[in-house]
């Protein structure tokens, strides 16, 4: 007599595509790329964690750097139990709207939101030190009538002095999700911070429209929360890092 569970069907996960757009433009540089490279790549073990013990989904993950034009260093979005970060360059200008005009193209059902099995809405992630060499504002605008980004999580993070916390405003659509790092031990914090917190939160279904991209739920005010806990906990004090001496 066979099992009663022997033909118990394991039902397909959905997919939720974690995105780094990364600033290599040549201010990067030098120790900020050198730290953003590591801090990634510290992250991913814990990223691919969360997604193995996920019933609601499996994370993905899509790279983009933008510095003179935008380039995906991932054809296709890769599990991340088979993710390896590749090593990032720094050199040449900061053309945003390239890489806007790039993750346009990529958040579509024809594209990288194409699982047989459905897709969360994404949690996108900007890095950048300074501010767009390019006319970035058309681009950004038709990124914004994307509704994959309309209900992704959106977060950057300012890296340095010289980042302009505005226009990362304009990208995110809120400055409670801009965070700044101006030393490498924050830099590193604030990466592992959001790569784990979004892919927590972007990775789990909302108790109404099934996380969809039709939910109602936002993911990013629940994100937004996080980040105002965090502050308000003192993860994030940069006091405690006054010590660091270690030049960008």
């Amino acid at each position: 007599m066979g099992n009663i569970y022997d033909d118990v069907v394991e039902v397909a996960r959905r997919t939720m595509v974690l995105f780094f757009v990364v600033d290599t433009s040549g201010s990067m540089e030098g120790n900020k790329i050198g730290t953003l490279n590591q801090a990634i790549e510290d992250v991913i073990p814990e990223i691919r964690d969360i997604s193995e013990s996920n019933a609601d989904a499996e994370i993905k993950i899509a790279v983009l750097e933008f510095s003179k034009g935008a380039k995906w260093i991932t054809d296709v979005p890769v599990p991340s139990e088979s993710f390896e970060w590749s090593y990032l360059n720094a050199i040449g200008p900061t053309e945003l709207g390239q890489a806007c005009k790039c993750l346009n193209q990529k958040l579509s059902r024809n594209a990288f939101m194409s699982d047989i099995t459905g897709s969360f809405a994404p949690a996108v992630f900007l890095l950048s030190d300074g501010s767009p060499t390019d006319e970035y504002k058309k681009y950004l605008d038709e990124l914004w009538g994307n509704n994959w980004f309309k209900k992704a999580i959106k977060v950057a993070l300012a890296i340095g002095d010289d980042a302009n916390t505005d226009i990362l405003a304009e990208f995110t659509g809120c400055k409670e999700t801009v965070l700044s790092a101006h030393n490498p031990e924050m830099l590193r914090k604030m990466i592992k911070f959001v790569s784990v917190t979004t892919s927590q939160i972007g990775s789990q279904s909302s108790a109404v429209g099934g996380g969809s991209i039709d939910e109602v739920k936002s993911k990013q005010e629940n994100f937004a929360e996080q980040v105002n806990a965090a502050y308000g906990s003192g993860d994030f004090d940069e006091n405690d890092f006054v010590e660091d001496d270690t030049e960008w």
